[in-house]
């Protein structure tokens, strides 16, 4: 039996493309442009591009200072907050390198590994994400309900994606260019990024604590996310409602003989509040069948609409 073939080496990267979506992270650019220049520059030539998602805090003004100051920098200024997921879009299909990777400012994730990632792009991986292997800094509730949410998530779309994982990524022009191809509005990249396919591999690292500020999701964006992320990969919710109604209609059709034979045999059949129990019940699962369906529907007309993903206000040019 011949031993398997090492995987190839591909040479260094003339550009690699670093993607940060910033939203009012003022007090963490700096601390981020100089760890990032520091981990980059020992590696390959590279490009830092920053989109601001419509910052309310001197991010945006800072952006081009640091700009203006440092000619590997480019900012993508959005026009309004569109969101993180439109952010790291915008950043993509911005970014010029041969390889690019997207990662949070917040320096949970730390820039150092990327020469980590970039290795192991280079022994042939397409797609390689960085894994949590702790993650210090974060409340048991947000760990058992991104836990909850990844299990729903596989279970649904029937995408296997660990709930470790987050949009701390290496993409090969290759693999971006067929992510570029997909272009729903409702993005979950990083069920996007697994759907693609390709050849996807992971290292592991601790995760550091927020260097400052606070988290920009809140629990409500956390759960618009999460019902994105389902609705865009599965249809099992709607197969449900109509399973549901199903159900529902059979136990219905059940009960008309058993109240006629209970009339004819002269037993009372009391239950004004039973019958009203009945109605409400049947009625609130009908409107939540209803919301369902209007949710997709709501998407559909979204597409059909195709209105930008985003708008740019302005780019700062290259010095």
């Amino acid at each position: 039996m011949s031993a398997s073939q090492p995987d190839p080496i591909r040479p260094i990267p003339a550009l690699l493309s670093l993607v940060v979506p910033l939203y009012n992270e003022i007090e963490v650019l700096a601390e981020l442009h100089a760890r990032c220049v520091a981990a980059l520059e020992p590696l390959c030539g590279f490009e830092m591009i920053c989109v601001d998602d419509g910052s309310s805090d001197g991010t945006r003004q800072a952006l081009r200072d640091l700009a203006a100051a440092d000619s590997r920098v480019r900012g993508v200024l959005l026009s309004r907050n569109f969101g993180h997921q439109a952010a790291l879009t915008a950043g993509l299909e911005a970014a010029d390198g041969a390889v690019i990777v997207t990662m949070d400012a917040d320096l949970q994730d730390p820039p150092e590994l990327i020469g980590e990632l970039l290795e192991e792009w280079r022994r042939g991986g397409e797609i390689v994400s960085a894994t949590r292997r702790s993650r210090a800094g974060e409340s048991r509730i947000k760990l058992a309900t991104a836990s909850g949410f990844y299990g729903a998530f596989g279970r649904l779309s029937g995408i296997d994606l660990s709930e470790q994982t987050g949009d701390y990524r290496l993409y090969d022009r290759r693999a971006l260019e067929a992510l570029s191809s997909m272009h729903e509005r409702s993005r979950f990249l990083r069920g996007m990024s697994a759907w693609i396919g390709f050849d996807q591999r992971a290292i592991e690292f601790d995760r550091e604590p927020r260097f400052a500020g606070e988290t920009k999701f809140t629990p409500r964006r956390m759960i618009r996310f999460s019902f994105d992320a389902i609705s865009s990969f599965s249809h099992l919710p709607l197969q449900l409602a109509t399973l549901l109604g199903f159900v529902f209609s059979i136990l219905a059709f059940l009960a008309i003989p058993i109240a006629i034979g209970l009339k004819l045999a002269g037993q009372f059949v009391p239950g004004i509040t039973t019958v009203l129990l009945a109605v409400l019940l049947l009625g609130g699962i009908q409107l939540i069948t209803v919301g369902i369906i209007g949710e997709y529907l709501g998407r559909v007309y979204d597409e059909v609409k195709a209105r930008p993903l985003y708008i740019v206000s302005e780019l700062t040019d290259r010095q």
